[in-house]
Formats: structure tokens, C-alpha cells, sequence
């Protein structure tokens, strides 16, 4: 089996769909290696394209909020993305992130599979619906799975997913009521996944 390490420095000079040609570097997974809970998002932002680590802009500091108030730690689990190089357009001076297709989804499966093959994660949280898509495939919805504890499968890999709302979807509310709902049920789902991986482990 390919180690961790391995599969991080192969994906460094990943060319296996066009999205490196305008991305800074590859942003691959980071965290526990043997962690329980596996968080997997959509694409690296614009701040983790300039830095090379996942979830360190705006929707990571409410990812980090949210673990917290669920009772887990950023340090205790594993954090990647479904798609490793960032995908973005032009807005002024500011660069836009823009959806994953899905051949671009499915082309960074590889690494996905090698990730959870590598860390072998009891339990996996699908942030948002690009996760989602990389698990189940196209006709995945965040609402059918939301908050909801379910046996899936990748590559080698078995265990649970839950599915939940991106972090960036608390930013994008419209008001503070609305984001402070959203973010509200991002936590209540995180609590599902930690109970769920917890009585799993136990069995």
C-alpha cells in the first residue's frame, strides 16, 4: 500500500486534469494520519492556494469555530479536499473560486482514494456538495444526506459518512439570522459525525 507521505509528494506534480495549470501548487490533505473523523471540502480557496494547507482562509476559522463548539479539535482529525488544485476565474483583482466539474472531480479521485486508504478513517464528513459528488457521484444532495450517519465506500476503503453544508456557506448567508442558522447546523451535524464515529469505534 502507498504511504501517506508518498501519495502527498506524487500529488505535489499531479497532472491529471488541467486545473494545475492556473493553480499555485497542489493543496493536499493534512492532520492525524490514523485519525477517526476525516473532513473532506470541495476545492482549495484562494488562501490555500497561496499557502499550501487546507481550510486556513475564512471558511477554515469557522470550520475550526465549529469542531470546537462540537467537541473536537482541528488537530485530532484529517481535513482535505475532494479536489486538490484551486479553480478560479477573474474578478478585478481578486480570483474567484468556480465549481468543480465533475471530470475534474472524478480525475482527483485517485487521491481521495489514496488518502482514506492511507488514514483509514472510521467516519468521513462530506463539507458541502463537490464532497459529496467525489463520494456518491453526480446526483449526490447535501440535503437528502445532511446530518444523517451512512455506510459508503471509496476505493479501499469502508466506514460512515455524514454529510453537511460547507463551512463557506455560513459566509455566504444573506443575513445574520440565516448564518447563524446555518452555522447552527453545521455544528449540530459535526456532533452527529463525532458521536457516530465514537460508537463505532467502540463496537
Amino acid at each position: 500500500m502507498t504511504s501517506w507521505q508518498e501519495l502527498r509528494d506524487e500529488a505535489a506534480s499531479c497532472t491529471r486534469c488541467d486545473l494545475y495549470q492556473r493553480a499555485t501548487q497542489t493543496v493536499f490533505g493534512e492532520g492525524r494520519t490514523g485519525a477517526s473523523i476525516a473532513l473532506i471540502g470541495e476545492q482549495p480557496g484562494d488562501q490555500e492556494d497561496k499557502q499550501g494547507h487546507p481550510f486556513v482562509g475564512p471558511a477554515g476559522r469557522i470550520l475550526d469555530r465549529a469542531l470546537d463548539e462540537a467537541g473536537m479539535s482541528r488537530d485530532d482529525v484529517y481535513v482535505t479536499n475532494a479536489v486538490k488544485h484551486f479553480k478560479w476565474t477573474e474578478r478585478g483583482k481578486r480570483r474567484i473560486h468556480q465549481r468543480p466539474n465533475g471530470s475534474e472531480i472524478r480525475a482527483c479521485r485517485f487521491w481521495l482514494d489514496g488518502e482514506l486508504g492511507a488514514v483509514r478513517p472510521t467516519l468521513v464528513v462530506l463539507l458541502g456538495a463537490v464532497a459529496g459528488e467525489a463520494m456518491f457521484g453526480s446526483r449526490y444532495r447535501v440535503g437528502e444526506h445532511k446530518g444523517k450517519a451512512e455506510e459508503a465506500s471509496l476505493g479501499s476503503w469502508r466506514g460512515l459518512v455524514v454529510g453537511t453544508i460547507h463551512p463557506s456557506a455560513v459566509l455566504r448567508g444573506p443575513d445574520p439570522e440565516s448564518r447563524d442558522r446555518a452555522y447552527a447546523g453545521l455544528v449540530a451535524d459535526l456532533v452527529v459525525a463525532r458521536e457516530a464515529a465514537a460508537a463505532a469505534v467502540a463496537r
